[in-house]
């Protein structure tokens, strides 16, 4: 992994266990067994874009297309270099809370309905975890703060709680820089102390989505990008969504665009 995200952060395999495959196929032959090992050590790292499914949030202001322009502009911008997804609840039948509810809620989140019914933002995690991601990257839009300003969070008692701001710092950044926010700084996620969904292991109030116990992937990172009434005109401009997208792009593309190794 490049970047400044250390050893811990480093996926499946490392350099030298490639070598060492390397080596052990020129001499032994390829065998099936060497050759899957050799395909995983040498694979893509796994992103997972889950902007906003909220359209409750601001007056006249959807939460979730802006996000959703964000995450696309990013997906658009890919040169190949990572493996890009994206999980996206706002389109699916059979949930509840599926284009609105807060992600630090557990009505919200883990609750299951009495239809029997799992939440959008539990779908979204399920949807992701399918995919076993390496990096998780969840996408929203700030509101009643009255700055015109970007802000990266991460689950508060992380193994990789450090290499998460690392990335939310860079990632925080290249949003600012691209489109004129002020720099809001990294916060853990139980800074914004609202609602009622807590990390089983701090007992601490935190986002679901970055819950270690909920979501598996190494490396988490939400994003309040901009205010819904400050950032308004910023927001809803499509060429400025698309714009914010790429500048994570390409970040990712930085840190983790080599194989995993």
């Amino acid at each position: 992994m490049i970047g400044r995200l250390n050893s811990a952060l480093r996926l499946p395999l490392s350099l030298i266990s490639l070598v060492v495959l390397s080596c052990a196929l020129s001499v032994c032959g390829c065998s099936p067994e060497l050759q899957t090992a050799s395909r995983d050590a040498a694979r893509k790292t796994i992103v997972v874009y889950q902007p906003s499914h909220q359209s409750d949030t601001g007056v006249n202001f959807n939460e979730a297309l802006v996000s959703n322009g964000i995450a696309e502009g990013a997906i658009s911008s890919s040169t190949g270099a990572v493996e890009v997804h994206k999980v996206w609840s706002y389109n699916t039948e059979g949930l509840h809370h599926a284009r609105e509810g807060s992600n630090t809620k557990i009505e919200h989140t883990s609750w299951i309905d009495s239809l029997g019914r799992i939440s959008g933002y539990a779908f979204e995690i399920q949807e992701s975890r399918k995919l076993h991601p390496d990096v998780f990257i969840a996408l929203h839009n700030n509101g009643a703060t009255n700055r015109n300003a970007c802000w990266g969070y991460v689950h508060e008692g992380d193994p990789l709680e450090p290499q998460n701001r690392a990335l939310a710092k860079d990632l925080v950044e290249a949003i600012c820089q691209a489109s004129g926010l002020e720099n809001g700084g990294v916060l853990g996620d139980s800074s914004p102390n609202r609602n009622d969904y807590r990390c089983k292991n701090t007992g601490k109030l935190s986002f679901y989505s970055l819950d270690e116990n909920v979501n598996p992937a190494p490396i988490r990172v939400l994003l309040e990008i901009g205010d819904n009434k400050v950032s308004y005109d910023l927001l809803t401009d499509p060429s400025a969504q698309k714009k914010i997208g790429r500048a994570i792009q390409e970040v990712v593309e930085k840190q983790f665009g080599g194989k995993t190794h």
